[in-house]
């Protein structure tokens, strides 16, 4: 039989699922405010495992994310703890703004302080309350400032259950990515907690080929984890991810308004033709080109850029391109169906 689970508190017996409001400081008008935590905790031992979204207040698929795993018969029959956290920043859910009210990003105040910024206290409680509890983790995103991105595992895969674990998440492309001073991923690294930070469609809008890659892709990770039960044997074997080892943005040469020609999860080849910035003033066009040979895994949505503007995100990788293009274009469709939905 599993231990009690306790968090912020409360224990959670085993076999029993809760939700726990962790207190967040108040708002200026004195308001209470909370984080809720869903705990699922089992009732064999197993993995630690903690799932957070909208550290970007303005990142909403996550929430989406969770709210369908949650909703899963599935996860009810996990050996281990399940720790789900849809909100962690609610106040910048509250404004549709990615930064907290002191105008910082969370994502750059881990681990945090006690007695520091807003940012710094917020990261502090999170990694106090939930991090340091859990052995893995997964951290949901979307692109931001108008950017989108095809569904993506970042993590750092030079270690060997991290590759693991992204591997089993299902998605066709792993970035091989450094971590950032003060990132959630780059604190729970320094405490030996492999986790993997999935990226996948834009800020303030739901993308449901994101949400449903999403959630199959952490239920992919739970049954790595041995806290679910392995699928049965497949008829086909399972096509494993293309890595990229290096990535680069493509900047806007000009300013002016922004037609893009090429999809997200396209192949290109160095100086092909990605789209064109055209001067409403001169009415000139000017070539947007590609710098290296890969597939887009990124991409703008504004049509109004400045020249230096960041707008196609190009991912390079040692295999064919087209392949990657391949499998990304299969990836989509399947996750297209209504009959994928978890």
């Amino acid at each position: 039989m599993n231990s009690p689970f306790e968090i912020a508190g409360v224990t959670v017996e085993s076999g029993t699922r809760t939700v726990v409001d962790v207190p967040l400081p108040k708002l200026k008008a004195h308001s209470n405010l909370a984080m809720p935590v869903h705990v699922i905790h089992g009732k064999r031992k197993g993995p630690v495992l903690f799932v957070s979204a909208a550290i970007h207040g303005d990142e909403l698929n996550g929430i989406e994310i969770i709210r369908r795993l949650l909703a899963t018969k599935v996860v009810g029959r996990l050996s281990g703890t399940l720790v789900a956290v849809p909100m962690v920043n609610a106040y910048g859910l509250m404004n549709e703004s990615r930064y907290l009210p002191d105008r910082r990003d969370l994502n750059r105040a881990f681990p945090g302080s006690e007695s520091g910024s807003l940012a710094a206290r917020l990261a502090h409680l999170f990694v106090t309350e939930v991090v340091t509890r859990c052995t893995h983790g997964i951290d949901l995103h979307t692109g931001s400032n108008h950017r989108t991105n095809l569904p993506q595992i970042r993590a750092n895969l030079e270690d060997q259950e991290t590759e693991r674990l992204a591997r089993s998440f299902g998605v066709p492309v792993l970035l091989n990515s450094a971590t950032r001073d003060g990132s959630l991923r780059a604190a729970a690294g320094d405490l030996g907690i492999p986790t993997l930070l999935y990226e996948a469609g834009e800020a303030l809008r739901y993308n449901e080929v994101a949400i449903r890659a999403g959630t199959a892709g952490i239920i992919g990770v739970m049954r790595a984890l041995e806290m679910l039960k392995p699928v049965k044997k497949q008829s086909r074997p399972k096509r494993q991810p293309y890595i990229a080892r290096s990535s680069s943005w493509v900047r806007a040469p000009e300013s002016g308004m922004l037609n893009t020609v090429i999809a997200l999860g396209s192949q290109v080849s160095k100086g092909d033709v990605l789209g064109y910035v055209n001067d409403p003033y001169s009415n000139e066009r000017v070539r947007i080109l590609a710098n290296a040979d890969g597939v887009v895994i990124g991409r703008l949505e504004l049509p109004n850029v400045h020249e230096g503007d960041a707008i196609y995100h190009v991912a390079k990788f040692s295999a064919d391109s087209n392949d990657v293009a391949d499998w990304v274009e299969t990836f989509q469709m399947g996750h297209s169906d209504e009959d994928s939905l978890i």
